[in-house]
């Protein structure tokens, strides 16, 4: 029993090592030359473009229970839900539009990335491309991390503001606040600082998704069950790590309020 907790100790500590070390690399190769720009702009096609359909949707939904809830619980306490807009800006601006945004990436984006990165592995095309002398952090990784970022600053930046509009739908038709009072009520809790750091948080959520799926799918297994557990470990890891930094940023940005 010692000797496998030592073992996983081990392993755990060799992982957090590889993952630094490709966090290095990545921030190398991210300012020197050459940069392939036409795979970025392909990479943020599909992280940014084509997932901002499936963010839009399913956040509307998230923000219309978030304040119709925060109603109902508000008025049970106090009997009264006057502060809701307020609140529930704030609810979405600083957490829901972020996370959320991240979470949903992480599912669509991040599998598929570790089974892209996983196939090529144990189908040699990684070897292949060492012996044209082409650098697989260089060629699979920054193009990919690049464009996360990006696309988890503009998703997120989106994703806040299609929250905000369908909460004012639901405060107006449902709640019985005009699109006025929903506003005045927002500007009393919510600071422009907090949808920066929103934006902050979207992109730091943007940068895990393709270190941790790149790892997976460069320590992919053989057959088919090793892409599968690639894609799953990714999806998970990834969506742990994005919550406990999610935690991190907050608790920092908690100091500048």
């Amino acid at each position: 029993m010692v000797t496998a907790m030592g073992t996983k100790v081990i392993s755990i500590f060799d992982a957090i090592g590889e993952v630094s070390y490709l966090i290095l690399k990545t921030m190398v190769a991210l300012f020197t030359p050459p940069f392939r720009f036409k795979d970025f702009v392909k990479q943020l096609n599909f992280v940014a473009v084509e997932s901002a359909p499936v963010v839009v949707f399913c956040v509307s939904f998230a923000a219309m229970v978030t304040i119709i809830e925060a109603s109902f619980h508000m008025k049970m306490v106090i009997q009264n839900d006057a502060m809701v807009p307020g609140f529930s800006s704030l609810l979405i601006i600083r957490e829901l539009g972020a996370v959320i945004t991240a979470l949903l990436v992480t599912s669509r984006v991040g599998a598929g990335l570790a089974a892209e990165v996983g196939t090529m592995q144990i189908t040699e095309q990684i070897d292949a491309l060492k012996m044209l002398g082409i650098e697989k952090i260089r060629y699979l990784v920054v193009p990919r991390f690049l464009a996360c970022v990006i696309a988890g600053f503009t998703l997120t930046i989106i994703a806040n503001l299609v929250c905000l509009y369908c909460a004012m739908l639901v405060s107006q038709f449902k709640l019985g606040y005009t699109f006025g009072n929903f506003l005045v009520g927002m500007r009393t809790f919510v600071q422009f600082q907090d949808l920066v750091f929103s934006s902050i948080k979207g992109a730091c959520f943007g940068a895990v998704i393709p270190i941790v799926s790149c790892y997976y799918g460069f320590k992919c297994k053989a057959g088919a069950e090793g892409v599968g557990l690639a894609t799953t470990n990714s999806v998970v890891t990834s969506s742990v790590s994005i919550l406990i930094l999610d935690f991190l940023l907050s608790w920092i940005f908690s100091f500048f309020y």
